[in-house]
């Protein structure tokens, strides 16, 4: 008897690869090659892919402390090369680096988690005070995707192994990326009338690779891990150099 056809599924590693090729493309669109606008368009499938990877790697991580810490590190590397790199200085306290959005996320969905553990007011007052407060330093401190990134974060933690879960990612991406967002528009003619549509909705794309993500971690390993870590800084301070 033949066994049945498996399912294309992807790995974490694959995931990975897709999110670091995406964020490549909008760099390059932002700093290299301006005016491809499919560049920044597939540049925006990176973010929901590596919020993903973060609650993922939340529930899979056996050290928290150091997971954040390790987060936290990268972040203050990559601040210069990120200043340089969109402000052309070492130092710009209006706009921080994308690391540090993921690490507020992180933060946001351990004291969630521990709430859903405890399962007591205290612990649920204290979860609620730290999502109210990571977002509200994402906002305020001005970090890549603001509050509604760390919000992205938490959202994958909160529709993961429910029912529905993909309608609730759907409807939050929609949300948090088509509603909520402030970004660039693109103008689209729809039976005669002009309709402004967020840039930042091609963000909703990054659900079909994270859809077919099997829950194997793939080749590489922590190179790959580490590796992609160091890239962020790396890449930045490279295309600054270019231009």
């Amino acid at each position: 008897m033949e066994k049945p056809a498996q399912r294309f599924r992807l790995t974490a590693a694959q995931l990975r690869w897709i999110a670091l090729g995406a964020m490549l493309l909008d760099h390059l669109w932002a700093m290299v090659v301006p005016g491809n606008q499919w560049m920044t368009y597939a540049g925006r499938l990176a973010f929901p892919i590596f919020a993903f990877q973060i609650a993922e790697g939340f529930l899979h991580t056996s050290n928290f402390r150091r997971y954040a810490l390790r987060l936290l590190a990268f972040a203050c590397l990559s601040e210069i090369p990120f200043d340089l790199m969109y402000a052309s200085t070492v130092f710009n306290p209006f706009h921080q680096n994308v690391m540090f959005t993921l690490l507020l996320g992180l933060l946001a969905i351990h004291g969630l988690d521990r709430a859903r553990r405890e399962r007591t007011a205290k612990a649920a007052a204290l979860g609620l005070l730290g999502l109210l407060g990571t977002w509200l330093a994402g906002t305020v401190g001005l970090v890549d995707y603001g509050g509604m990134g760390v919000l992205t974060v938490v959202m994958f933690y909160v529709f993961r192994d429910v029912p529905l879960a993909r309608l609730g990612q759907a409807a939050c991406l929609f949300l948090l990326n088509m509603v909520f967002f402030q970004g660039e528009y693109l103008l689209v003619e729809v039976f005669g009338h002009v309709l402004e549509v967020q840039t930042q909705g091609f963000a909703l794309l990054a659900l079909l690779p994270i859809w077919l993500y099997g829950g194997e971690r793939g080749r590489g390993g922590r190179v790959l891990q580490y590796g992609s870590y160091a890239f962020y800084p790396l890449h930045m301070l490279a295309l600054y150099l270019i231009k």
